[in-house]
């Protein structure tokens, strides 16, 4: 070690003895009971490594049941923290968006997505969602669901038929970010098309790492890959402005030309900034979300057979009567039993655990002060495997989404309130529409029924789920 390097390494750590020696965020305040574990660093280690064990639930579970009550205190990517952890939190925190909290994600997180639907708040928010919403509702969405049928049907075709073994994970992340690509940016396969899905790689990869920008590091990888991101959209959006021009494209034939033919809530046309980066998080949220619960109901659907073949006999009937023909918006509304089977597969592991927000307020919840301006964050762990709402919550039961289904606040893979997830109908096509076609073509069993699943950021598969495939045909 040279001098300078040594000098440099005491400095700090008498930095970091003075921070843990005087570091007391507000004190004298009736706070929510907890720790907030080192200095600067706080818990996010331990969180980020329980993450990455799919084991985020002891950790939460572990600060509830030893202070109690249903919210504890930590610290986390630099930020106090207050975590809700029942249906009553979740109620509290999903109703009181812009009275008490707002949208707030971590600044690491604001600084990859910019200006996106995922990190403004207020009425701004409100604006850009209406916008958005306006393309991503049922009515509008039925007019791809053929596409998307065509596009998985293909790519089951290329890359599935013929193996005896596949990896699931890759595979269908890879197709279903060549249908978001092609929903929202009428973009094909190609050198294009996949050099955006490498930045995206290193954007997912690391979006929740510790925030450290140095070379090397998987957080400025991260953001090396959103401004390629950009970069390659920027290139699309000036392509599309001329095709637009001279009639090649048409307002309504994906989210980008609607976004660059139509206005805010505000009658305000939207930069192409905005454009960039909600096209960036749509484009996030559109594939890895989606990929994740699809996986995952292969593998619910493999270890399950019975479930398997109500699923399977739902999308024959469906088949049946179609005669070749490619699915419908109506013909989702009949997928009662897949769709059912994929919450519960969200249920299990959600491909989102949770969000954050920030209160904007001094606020009281069970007897205890939340200052103004800590983050706060609600998290699927607190309910979806609580046996008090969903009895035997290990066993994968697709039954309890039947009838009236799971009590208020107890299922959230989307979230709730006006900040839920504006995707819900775009994940549900993608989903059915994925299934419609795999079921029919193969049975399959996993190679591996005892791989672990890590969080990291989303539900992973740590070897990628490889599967031995059959024909349907072959019993």
């Amino acid at each position: 070690m040279d001098f300078y390097t040594m000098i440099l390494t005491i400095g700090l750590g008498v930095l970091l003895l003075a921070v843990f020696v005087l570091w007391k965020p507000s004190s004298g305040l009736n706070l929510p009971p907890g720790s907030f574990g080192w200095p600067l660093l706080g818990e996010s280690v331990e969180y980020l490594a329980s993450q990455r064990n799919n084991a985020t639930r002891d950790f939460m579970e572990k600060r509830i049941k030893k202070y109690g009550g249903d919210i504890f205190k930590t610290h986390f990517l630099g930020a106090p923290l207050v975590v809700f952890y029942s249906p009553a939190g979740n109620r509290f925190l999903f109703s009181n968006e812009n009275k008490l909290v707002q949208i707030s994600w971590p600044a690491s997180l604001a600084k990859l997505f910019g200006n996106s639907v995922l990190t403004k708040a207020g009425e701004e928010a409100k604006d850009l969602r209406k916008t958005l919403l306006t393309f991503l509702k049922p009515e509008a969405l039925q007019n791809f669901v053929g596409r998307a049928d065509s596009i998985i049907h293909d790519h089951l075709n290329r890359y599935w038929v013929g193996n005896e073994q596949v990896r699931t994970f890759p595979l269908v992340k890879r197709c279903l970010f060549t249908v978001a690509c092609a929903l929202f940016l009428s973009l094909g396969e190609g050198p294009q098309e996949a050099e955006l899905y490498d930045h995206f790689m290193d954007l997912l990869n690391g979006m929740l790492q510790i925030p450290v920008d140095l070379p090397g590091t998987l957080y400025r990888k991260a953001r090396i890959g959103s401004n390629h991101i950009r970069r390659i959209l920027q290139r699309v959006i000036d392509q599309r402005r001329e095709d637009l021009a001279s009639g090649l494209a048409s307002s309504d034939q994906d989210l980008l030309s609607y976004l660059l033919c139509n206005v805010d809530g505000r009658e305000n046309p939207l930069s192409e900034s905005d454009i960039k980066d909600n096209i960036l998080q749509l484009l996030m949220a559109g594939h890895d979300t989606n990929a994740v619960t699809v996986t995952l109901l292969l593998r619910n659907l493999a270890l399950n057979p019975h479930c398997f073949q109500q699923v399977l006999q739902e999308q024959l009937n469906i088949t049946s009567e179609k005669g070749g023909k490619l699915l419908r918006w109506d013909d989702l509304q009949r997928m009662k039993h897949t769709w059912n089977a994929a919450q519960e597969t969200m249920r299990l592991n959600p491909p989102a655990g949770g969000t954050w927000r920030k209160a904007i307020a001094d606020i009281s919840y069970g007897g205890f002060t939340i200052p103004k301006g800590w983050k706060l964050q609600w998290t699927a762990n607190s309910t979806h495997n609580n046996p008090k709402y969903f009895p035997d919550p290990e066993k994968f039961d697709p039954a309890r989404f039947e009838g009236n289904g799971p009590g208020t606040y107890t299922f959230v893979p989307f979230g709730g309130g006006p900040r839920m997830c504006p995707g819900i109908e775009f994940a549900r096509m993608v989903t059915l529409v994925f299934l419609h076609n795999i079921v029919k073509m193969f049975e399959w069993d996993l190679v591996d029924v005892n791989e672990k699943v890590i969080v990291d950021p989303f539900p992973t598969p740590v070897n990628g789920q490889p599967i031995n495939l059959r024909p349907q045909s072959q019993k």
